[in-house]
């Protein structure tokens, strides 16, 4: 193979990042399709939010998994229609939707948190241990210093 005719971008971090997304997406939906699930990685990331904070609202959950607020009600109302949990009128504010996880939906993520834990493992292969941790701490380095461009900025929980 003639290296000195590869592209320019496959040394750019946005193609980088986008093609480990892409191993990341692959390796979620094979462990979750072996296991009989049909969920995305967005989907997991919002059970476990609602897990994390029962009662949380839509808006805020979309901030605490960095995903845009105009679609995570779509995402919301597919994880619903599963019967993995409810979204009730807030006695408060009839405009929030609060969210509880269902008993389906702590079953789920009861059989699904080991194999993600493992898609972790694979999607770093080829990184030894000190690799791996140098890796994550640069990510989470880059991450958190460029999510005021995203246009689904990371926002932590903070109750109300």
């Amino acid at each position: 193979m003639n290296f000195e005719d590869d592209l320019p971008i496959y040394s750019m971090p946005g193609h980088l990042i986008r093609r480990l997304n892409q191993v990341s997406v692959s390796l979620f939906h094979d462990e979750c399709s072996r296991a009989g699930y049909d969920l995305t990685p967005v989907q997991y990331a919002a059970l476990k939010a609602v897990e994390r904070h029962p009662g949380i609202d839509q808006a805020t959950l979309a901030g605490v998994i960095a995903y845009d607020r105009t679609t995570i009600g779509g995402v919301v109302g597919r994880l619903e229609d599963k019967g993995l949990l409810r979204r009730d009128p807030s006695p408060e504010d009839r405009r929030l939707r609060l969210l509880t996880l269902e008993p389906a939906g702590a079953a789920v993520i009861a059989d699904l948190d080991p194999l993600v834990w493992r898609t972790q493992d694979l999607m770093l292969t080829g990184l030894d241990s000190g690799e791996r941790a140098q890796l994550l701490h640069l990510l989470e380095k880059a991450a958190e210093a460029g999510n005021d461009f995203s246009r689904a900025p990371l926002r932590r929980y903070s109750p109300r």
